[in-house]
Order: structure tokens, then C-alpha cells, then sequence
């Protein structure tokens, strides 16, 4: 397991290197495909190219590939679309402190204006729709630049404590280089698959959120409420992000119990997507250990999510149950549902997720679903009191 991520990291490493190359070929091809003026788009693209691998990696460097995209976003918008992802890198690494935001803003405006195929109306509602997907952009690049930071930092951290280990114990072999090896692996291992969830069940599900109410601004004529809606949802993803980076729990429990937060969860979710969604509450309320009111939360907003993202429910029923030795959590929806054959070893990766948080409190989880016939989500756990 180690030699494979040794190996894996330079691979990385050397993938990163030629992803602007990659990604400025497509580019170039998909516009010289659907789009005129071949002479001009295919000499932008070498210099380009030239540029990128000639070009001291500088402020003068990010100020020329800037322009590049810029110029190039003009000649077809398939450029925004691929090539100025390497923008966004580069802008990011090889810029310090407010520059980087420099950089990664300019980009954003060149693409949401080459998606616009211009500059946006002398309107207050094109400006404000220009400025807040820009924004929007500029958020997103940041929020996982800033978690693939943190996950470096943390994986060189590791790094040089077992360095450090290593060293000490050095003159001792067999079973406690066996044992050091092992403990590595775990939790490396470990720590990217917490992270993993985190990122799932903050950024990834917020984004997916955010997206879907700027696609229903798009399609409204009162945007207010959807866009008022995607602002929301950064704000929380945001600070669900800096909770995870924490290793903090979800900020709705710090406050409340999980029958209340979970009630909250259900409304929002309700009003948020149009669909009427029920909470039902039985049994006894008690405080719960942090760990179990976590697992029960983040389930029951996974289901959520698949329910919106996935089953076209025109109703969504969520039930928390207090028993005597028991906590359960039911969702039901009566969306589309699914063949649970098809995902019973796997699955996305919110089900994997939800499976293995159940699990580690040693729980169960059954998914019951029929294409036509809804969906039932049922996790039941030790009812393990605070201390």
C-alpha cells in the first residue's frame, strides 16, 4: 500500500505537469471543429503552448497566460471551458496571498463573459448575474484549492513524523518496522477517506445545491429567491468547510439536539426544492453521543440530497425514533426509485459513505427501492447516551 501511494504521488505529480498541455489540445481541437478563423486559433494555441513551457513561472508569466486565455476565449468559447482550468491552477500556485485572487478572478470574468459570448448588458440584472457567477467561480476554485492545501500539508506533516519515527527506531527491526509500516497505512488511509466524506457532505452536496438554484434562476422570471437561496448555501458549505478542516462536528448540532436539528434540515430542505417533506418524531428525546447524532444527521442529509438530485419525489418522509437500546432514522420518498441490485456492492459514493458511518458505530443500513416505487432509507444505531 505504500510503495503504490510512493509511486502514485510523482505520478500525480507529472499528471499535473501536462494537464494544461492536455487540456489546451482540446481545447484547440474542439474550436477549430465548430468554430472559424483555424490560422489564428492554432498560432494562439502554440504561443500558448511556447509560453507555458518557456516562461520563467513568474508574475510576468501569469500576467501573458491571462491575456492568452483571454485572447484565446475570444477566438471560441470551448477555451473557458478546458483550457482556463490551467489558469485557475497556475494562478493558484504559482501566486502568493491576494494575488492568487487576483488571477483566479480575471480568469473567471474572461470565462462567464465567453460563456455569455460577450460582456453582460448595461442592465442591473445581467451585471448582477455577471458579478455573482464570477463570484460564484472564484468561490469554488478557492474553497478546493484550500482543501488540497490543507490535505498536503497535513500528508507532509504525517510525512515527517514518521520520519521522524522511522529514525528513532531504526535499530529495532521485524515486528516493529512491521508495525510502523501498518500504522502509516492506516492512517493515511483513514484520514483521506474522513476527508473524502467531508468534502462529500460539505462541499459536494453545497455545490450541487448552489448549482441547482442558479439553473432555476436561469429559467425564472423573479431570480431573486433562487439566487437568495445559492448565496445561503455557499455560506453554509463555507462553514461546513472550515468545520470539517477542524475535524469539527456539523454546526447545527453545536446548538440544538438532533430531533431539532434534524427537523430544521427537513424544513429547509422542503422549502429549498419545492417538495413537501414531513418530519415525524417518536419516542423519548435524549442527548445522544456526539458521534451518533452526527452519523444520524449527515444520513439523513444524504438521502436528502439523493432524493433531490435523483428521485423527482413529490413528497419526502423523514422519521427519527427513540427506543429503549435503539436510534433509527427512516427516509422515504415517492420518487423514481432504483434497482438496489445495481448498487448493493458499491453504489455512489454518498451510499458507501452512509454504509460505512453507520457501520463504525457498529449499525445497520437498508436501502429498499423499485424502479417506479419509491425509495426507503432505514439506519438504526446503538442509542450510546452523551457523557
Amino acid at each position: 500500500m505504500t510503495g503504490r501511494l510512493d509511486r502514485w504521488e510523482p505520478l500525480l505529480e507529472r499528471q499535473t505537469a501536462v494537464a494544461p498541455y492536455v487540456l489546451l489540445v482540446i481545447s484547440a481541437v474542439l474550436a477549430l471543429l465548430t468554430d472559424g478563423e483555424p490560422w489564428a486559433t492554432s498560432g494562439l494555441a502554440v504561443l500558448a503552448a511556447a509560453w507555458m513551457r518557456l516562461m520563467p513561472r513568474n508574475a510576468l508569466y501569469m500576467a501573458g497566460l491571462v491575456a492568452l486565455i483571454g485572447v484565446l476565449c475570444m477566438q471560441s468559447g470551448w477555451f473557458a471551458s478546458f483550457f482556463g482550468i490551467a489558469g485557475y491552477i497556475h494562478s493558484w500556485q504559482y501566486l502568493k496571498g491576494k494575488w492568487r485572487f487576483a488571477g483566479v478572478t480575471a480568469i473567471a470574468a474572461i470565462s462567464v463573459a465567453a460563456y455569455n459570448r460577450g460582456l453582460p448588458d448595461l442592465t442591473l440584472s445581467a451585471i448582477l448575474a455577471y458579478l455573482f457567477f464570477t463570484a460564484a467561480i472564484v468561490a469554488a476554485v478557492a474553497l478546493f484549492s484550500f482543501a488540497g492545501e490543507i490535505t498536503t500539508e497535513r500528508s507532509a506533516e504525517r510525512k515527517r513524523m514518521v520520519a521522524q519515527l522511522e529514525a528513532a527506531m531504526r535499530e529495532n527491526a521485524g515486528l516493529q518496522a512491521q508495525l510502523l509500516v501498518q500504522a502509516r497505512e492506516a492512517g493515511v488511509l483513514d484520514e483521506r477517506q474522513r476527508m473524502a466524506a467531508e468534502i462529500h457532505d460539505t462541499l459536494a452536496q453545497g455545490l450541487t445545491g448552489i448549482i441547482t438554484q442558479l439553473q432555476a434562476a436561469k429559467r425564472a422570471e423573479d431570480w431573486h429567491r433562487p439566487v437568495d437561496n445559492a448565496i445561503r448555501l455557499a455560506r453554509e458549505s463555507l462553514a461546513e468547510a472550515r468545520r470539517s478542516v477542524h475535524a469539527v462536528g456539523p454546526g447545527r448540532l453545536e446548538a440544538a439536539l438532533l430531533s431539532q436539528a434534524l427537523k430544521d434540515v427537513v424544513t429547509e430542505w422542503g422549502e429549498l426544492n419545492g417538495v413537501r417533506a414531513d418530519f415525524t418524531l417518536t419516542g423519548a428525546v435524549r442527548p445522544m453521543h456526539p458521534e451518533v447524532e452526527e452519523t444520524l444527521l449527515r444520513t439523513a442529509q444524504e438521502a436528502l440530497a439523493n432524493a433531490a438530485k435523483h428521485a423527482g419525489a413529490s413528497r419526502v418522509g423523514v422519521t427519527l425514533s427513540y427506543m429503549e437500546d435503539m436510534i433509527s432514522l427512516d427516509v422515504r420518498d415517492d420518487g423514481t426509485g432504483f434497482d438496489p441490485e445495481r448498487v448493493r456492492d458499491g453504489g455512489g459514493f454518498g451510499l458507501t459513505a452512509m454504509r460505512k458511518r453507520v457501520a463504525r458505530l457498529a449499525g445497520t443500513l437498508d436501502i429498499e427501492s423499485e424502479p417506479g416505487a419509491g425509495t426507503a432509507i432505514s439506519a438504526g444505531v446503538p442509542a450510546v447516551a452523551r457523557g
